[in-house]
């Protein structure tokens, strides 16, 4: 079976003279909507905008479906006199108190979340992978869990915040820690567990409904997915695609694991944390931590291990190639965090960091 597949995507609103962030985001939805109609969204925050690709079938497709996407958003702001900034963290701007977009909806989520929504500015990248049910969704979560550190350490692209270098390269990741329901996801045993517990987080007003359940794997409350949200918004559409094949390979690998009575690896939340940090504050430049053994080992390990066991499922659905190069590409080149702090390095202008995350009409 062959899976479809889609990304979502969230960038920042910047002015292109300051680079900035502008809370200008309505009208960059409004103007995209003539090339993407309703995969165009505006988000909590008015200086942050989303896009979607369809789902697709194929890694090629749905990379060349990323460059349409980023191309048509970043054509919408051109015309709005703004650009598009693909970073997970703001580089540059005034960011307290953020605009909040309109609506009964964020105003309630305000009401009830209060700084955590006013300091959320952050974007990120989601990944859906096509499931039969909410249990096949619920079995993909739990043999994901051991994979998280090692796909956060790949994709960690938010060293920045608002003029200042976090010291971390995924510094969204950190802040997107303090919510409630938030990070890897606990193991389950089965969906009537996962809807047990969804049920009482509900109940305590934790959740304000079932779209604020933000483990980074969880069931699609709207479509026949499983969701993987814990990645920064990539650079540049090719290392999205990247990230996305691995998931779905590691979706695929981990459904056929469960078929074949191979139970998943069940890491304590404990080694789930600082596995997290780590990954958060090095990137593939440090050390991870192996959640199934306990070990210390260099982070890039951790992401040769991930392909190794994904391979098989990346060869079945012809994407191998593809994903080996683009993995070895990140591995060579840094991340998309290292990539950010070089182009600040060569003339220390954090101007520079925005302009290599600006997307471009006619770029990737």
């Amino acid at each position: 079976m062959t899976r479809r597949f889609g990304i979502e995507e969230e960038y920042f609103v910047v002015d292109p003279v300051t680079r900035q962030v502008v809370p200008r985001g309505g009208p960059v939805v409004a103007r995209a909507h003539a090339a993407l109609g309703d995969r165009a969204s505006s988000e909590l925050l008015s200086s942050l905008v989303e896009a979607k690709t369809p789902p697709c079938d194929d890694l090629a497709k749905l990379t060349d479906q990323v460059r349409a996407m980023r191309a048509a958003m970043a054509g919408a702001a051109a015309r709005e006199d703004v650009a598009l900034a693909a970073t997970g963290t703001p580089v540059l701007g005034e960011l307290l108190p953020p605009p909040l977009t309109p609506g009964p909806r964020y105003a309630e989520s305000l009401a009830t979340y209060r700084a955590l929504d006013e300091e959320q500015c952050i974007c990120s990248c989601h990944v859906h992978v096509e499931v039969s049910s909410p249990a096949r969704a619920v079995a993909a979560a739990n043999h994901l869990r051991r994979w998280l550190p090692a796909l956060l350490a790949l994709t960690a692209n938010s060293p920045y915040w608002a003029g200042r270098d976090t010291g971390h390269a995924c510094w969204r990741a950190l802040t997107w820690a303090r919510w409630p329901v938030a990070g890897p996801p606990p193991h389950f045993t089965s969906a009537a567990h996962y809807e047990e517990l969804v049920g009482a987080l509900l109940e305590s007003g934790a959740l304000m409904d079932r779209a604020t359940v933000f483990w980074d794997v969880r069931p699609s409350d709207h479509l026949p997915t499983v969701e993987v949200r814990l990645a920064d918004v990539a650079l540049t559409a090719a290392d999205a695609a990247t990230f996305a094949g691995l998931v779905r390979a590691l979706v695929t690998r981990g459904l056929e694991d469960e078929e074949a009575g191979r139970p998943p690896s069940r890491p304590s939340g404990e080694l789930l944390r600082a596995a997290y940090w780590l990954a958060a504050r090095h990137g593939l430049s440090g050390p991870g931590l192996d959640v199934a053994t306990g070990r210390t080992v260099p982070a890039a390990d951790l992401v040769t291990g991930l392909l190794d066991h994904a391979a098989p499922a990346l060869a079945d659905a012809g994407d191998l190639t593809a994903v080996r190069r683009g993995v070895a590409a990140i591995l060579m080149r840094g991340t998309g965090a290292a990539r950010q702090r070089a182009a600040f390095r060569r003339r220390e202008r954090l101007t520079d960091v925005v302009d290599l995350a600006l997307l471009r009409p006619d770029g990737p």
